[in-house]
């Protein structure tokens, strides 16, 4: 069974990467700083599957913990084929009020944390001789949105760190790619006045919203077969808000 870490795998996209990876037959480890209801629940129902799910509590945060604890998941999973870069902080804020410990906060989660964890992982693929790296990006790192610089930059920091570790590890046979998603039907958009919701929606060329699993479905024909050739892309899902 290949074994596939999936970062903020508690909720929202991360658990329904989790969810439709194990059904696909993987054994998912979704880490997470403590673990939902919703985790729990889908750790059970997937024993019934051909995959697993398996929880590691794990605060991303913690950068310089980050080598050890890539140590422990080898020694208790063995070979780790996938890495989805899921986990991510959204903090809103105009830059010229923003705290500087919020930017911080921002850069360390979204950017550094994911670089490094991918460091320490992608040296075991480079071993192993392949696996499939992909990181969540959004439509915001291109586009922008008020309100949004910090979380912007991260971003698209994120579509240039997946281009060029593209080129570093693609003669190993290692994939690294991005998804963009744009605005996500979720339990944070269900709290938004319908008004604004429809203006979203209407703004897109299905005029609607993609759902989280629209992203999960992404990621496993990106770790399948399908995906073996395509590497250093961003595949963009917003019902066709950018096109």
């Amino acid at each position: 069974m290949r074994k596939v870490v999936v970062t903020g795998g508690s909720r929202g996209i991360g658990l329904a990467i989790a969810q439709r990876l194990a059904a696909a037959g993987y054994g998912v480890i979704a880490v997470a700083r403590r673990e939902s209801e919703e985790l729990t629940a889908a750790i059970v129902a997937a024993e019934a599957g051909p995959g697993a799910i398996h929880f590691k509590a794990f605060d991303l945060g913690e950068i310089d913990a980050i080598p050890e604890f890539v140590k422990s998941l080898r020694q208790e999973f063995g070979s780790i084929y996938g890495l989805i870069n899921n986990a991510g902080i959204g903090t809103e804020g105009v830059l010229a009020t923003m705290h500087n410990s919020q930017i911080e906060a921002l850069i360390r989660i979204n950017v550094t944390s994911p670089i490094v964890l991918t460091k320490y992982i992608v040296r075991q693929m480079m071993a192993d001789g392949g696996g499939r790296i992909v990181n969540m990006s959004s439509i915001i790192g291109s586009t922008g949105y008020n309100g949004l610089s910090v979380y912007g930059a991260t971003k698209a920091a994120a579509l240039g760190f997946t281009r060029s570790l593209a080129r570093e590890v693609g003669r190993l046979g290692i994939t690294v790619n991005a998804i963009a998603p744009g605005f996500i039907d979720t339990e944070l958009t269900k709290g938004l006045a319908g008004d604004g919701r429809d203006k979203i929606a209407g703004r897109s060329a299905l005029r609607r919203l993609p759902e989280v699993d629209d992203v999960a479905r992404m990621v496993e024909y990106l770790l399948g077969d399908g995906g073996r050739n395509i590497t250093g892309a961003v595949q963009t899902i917003d019902a066709g808000n950018t096109a």
